[in-house]
């Protein structure tokens, strides 16, 4: 794969010249980490490098032990006979792009990335390279996204509705990245206490720690036993859906933050009341325009289904292919609390 700089890996993608894994899925000796999802971020190995923007998420992530170098986006650094560098994705907090030149070649690994903006993080930078390794999450032609002042218009009117019938509305995102990003766009038209599901509260105060504004909040757990949460926001993970954990809100409006909310049934089939189409992942017009953006004359696609962004690329001149490592490709398991 373009003289080695990298190497599809059952632990993950390998960089001979610097020996080192990006996003391993196994525990290795050195690891360069894009952002704190958990299909990224996994404990276990020797020496993590990451970005400085996202070292609280990161200690949160790996533990207290875990021996970690951060660096500022673009600051260089060496690891072998390779130069590195990390630069923002506009993923989430934290979220980097891996520079790495080395062998004659720039190769840029974006981990997970989105064009819009996103008041919880630093925007998207396009990186000139000669490999591009972009993800496909959402790498289909029927994925674009609405503006964000659009989804927070409907969600409002959504919250104004529950009001008036007097129940709570329970939002479901995920708890790193949707639910902080939902928060800050919130705070700049309201000024209301969310309440969220525990599993949120810590990855909320970390954004917090590092200096994100959002919505005050409260853990439900701290409200009064019998609360009726009548018109009041109440936000948790996808997996809080139909647990115990639900009846304290049997009357609720529910609604579910995501990406796939795009696609017409979507949110019928799983159940929710409402659907607001938010995503932290490029959409089509966003992965086109990275890819020329960045220049590079080898594309590499991974997560997801990628076929037809290959076959577009492809059709549009461009030297693409499917990165692949043993089980499928690079970073295919998705964690089921943080994906889009």
């Amino acid at each position: 794969m373009d003289s080695d700089l990298l190497l599809p890996r059952p632990e993950g993608l390998y960089c001979p010249a610097g020996d080192f894994f990006i996003d391993p899925m196994l525990p290795v000796p050195r690891a360069v980490v894009t952002h704190a999802h958990g299909d990224h971020a996994r404990s276990g190995s020797e020496l993590y490098h990451v970005a400085s923007a996202g070292i609280g998420l990161m200690r949160e992530r790996l533990g207290a032990t875990a021996t970690i170098r951060d660096h500022a986006y673009g600051e260089s650094f060496t690891m072998g006979d390779t130069r590195l560098s990390l630069h923002p994705s506009g993923h989430v907090l934290g979220a980097a792009q891996v520079r790495i030149e080395g062998r004659g070649l720039v190769a840029v690994v974006s981990g997970d990335y989105k064009r819009d903006p996103d008041p919880t993080c630093v925007p998207f930078e396009p990186v000139p390279c000669d490999v591009f390794v972009t993800e496909s999450t959402f790498g289909l032609p029927i994925y674009r996204w609405p503006p964000m002042h659009a989804v927070i218009d409907d969600m409002l009117a959504w919250l104004e509705e529950c009001a008036e019938r007097a129940v709570p509305a329970v939002l479901f995102c995920y708890a790193l990245g949707k639910a902080q990003r939902i928060l800050a766009e919130l705070a700049a038209r309201s000024d209301r206490t969310v309440h969220l599901h525990g599993a949120m509260l810590r990855l909320v105060e970390a954004y917090r720690e590092a200096g994100v504004r959002m919505l005050p909040t409260q853990a439900v757990s701290e409200s009064a036993r019998g609360k009726d949460f009548a018109g009041e926001l109440v936000m948790a993970p996808p997996s809080a859906a139909g647990s115990p954990w639900m009846r304290r809100f049997a009357k609720a409006s529910t609604g579910f933050a995501s990406g796939w909310m795009q696609v017409r049934g979507a949110r019928r089939r799983r159940g929710y009341d409402r659907g607001f189409v938010v995503s932290d992942h490029a959409d089509w017009p966003g992965l086109l325009q990275s890819v020329r953006d960045c220049g590079a004359k080898r594309i590499y696609v991974t997560h997801g289904d990628g076929e037809a962004l290959i076959r577009h690329l492809r059709e549009t001149g461009h030297d693409a292919r499917p990165l692949r490592s043993l089980g499928g490709t690079v970073s295919d398991v998705r964690d089921s609390e943080e994906g889009d």
